[in-house]
């Protein structure tokens, strides 16, 4: 089976059958270039998000612990190593009868200081509705934005039962609209539920199909 890469590069990459020879020179050499800039491109963008990623994990860790303070040479990336096993640590003593008893009093401390409870709160409740896997499947919709007849993918996160939906007599649900090829940033919007058409992708479906701009495109079922 032939990776990705190969299959793209057999869409744009055509063979030279001209009689000319100098047309034929002309042909490869441009077929050449564009070979490369579709092998460089994913290449070249994958590098630079794993640079900013390993430069971002290499401020996580203290200076006191971090190995590569004691090797003698650095080692890229290991700090991102840490850091998936530390999370993971966290995660399997949180299932533990201590560590929930922990998690209970940090969280009761959160929510006990003014600033802390309102960012606290709206990041507590933003990772909840990602994370439920009961609503994996139903979270993904299909919106008319930013005008009628144009169509954004987006995350449907919770429905608005606040002073919005009083006051517009209508069932709203509210919609996280990602921006492409960084999903991190985005749009909040509230829609009608009726005017939402929920998808039968995953999360991580459309996530992919965002970060790509569109040419990862799921399959259907």
């Amino acid at each position: 089976m032939k990776c990705n890469l190969c299959l793209i590069l057999d869409l744009n990459v055509r063979p030279v059958k001209e009689k000319n020879s100098k047309k034929s020179i002309s042909l490869t050499l441009r077929n050449y270039f564009i070979t490369g800039v579709v092998v460089l491109i994913p290449i070249g963008f994958t590098l630079y998000l794993s640079k900013i990623l390993i430069g971002v994990s290499s401020n996580l860790i203290p200076e006191n612990i971090n190995p590569n303070n004691y090797l003698p040479y650095a080692i890229p990336g290991i700090e991102i190593l840490i850091s998936i096993i530390l999370i993971t640590i966290v995660g399997g003593l949180s299932l533990s009868f201590l560590g929930k008893r922990i998690l209970k009093l940090i969280d009761d401390l959160f929510k006990r200081i003014p600033f802390l409870r309102t960012i606290y709160s709206a990041i507590l409740q933003m990772t909840e509705s990602f994370s439920n896997k009961d609503n994996d499947k139903k979270s993904v919709v299909l919106i008319e934005y930013p005008r009628k007849g144009v169509w954004a993918v987006g995350f449907a996160t919770k429905e608005n039962k606040g002073e919005m939906a009083d006051k517009t007599n209508q069932r709203l649900i509210n919609v996280f609209v990602p921006t492409t090829p960084n999903p991190t940033s985005g749009f909040l919007l509230m829609f009608p539920k009726k005017d939402l058409i929920f998808l039968d992708m995953t999360f991580e479906e459309a996530s992919k199909f965002i970060v790509s701009a569109g040419t990862s495109n799921p399959k259907t079922k």
